[in-house]
């Protein structure tokens, strides 16, 4: 059986991702919040960045691990992990978002989404 709880909410996913991001040491993590936005197609957008293709994906695994751990609930899609630039976990309320620096600043998804509630995490103490 599943976890007793029904679904998690979209704030507890969105703990468990920036906690599962620091875990690995990402960096510059963004949380969006979407939730006062018409038509958006999440809760929440979370994006980081990675310094290389390995932390990249280490940092994929811990967000899937810290949510899978709790929850018990595994990504509804996720994408990228073959080209290892930038890869994308689909929670359905919850995105997230994990990119190389230099794709992250090419696509820009926070410029994309000016309208949100823009939280800056700042880096764990070492």
């Amino acid at each position: 059986m599943k976890s007793t709880l029904v679904r998690q909410d979209s704030d507890t996913l969105a703990e468990l991702v920036v906690r599962g991001m620091q875990d690995k040491k990402a960096s510059d993590i963004v949380v969006l919040n979407l939730k006062e936005l018409k038509n958006a197609v999440a809760d929440y957008f979370i994006i980081c960045s990675a310094n290389s293709d390995t932390q990249l994906e280490a940092v994929a695994r811990s967000v899937e691990e810290e949510i899978e751990k709790v929850t018990g609930e595994s990504p509804w899609q996720t994408e990228g992990r073959t080209n290892r630039e930038w890869v994308l976990l689909d929670y359905v309320d919850v995105v997230v978002h994990v990119f190389l620096r230099d794709r992250r600043k090419f696509y820009a998804l926070e410029e994309l989404w000016g309208d949100a509630k823009i939280s800056y995490i700042e880096a764990e103490p070492a």
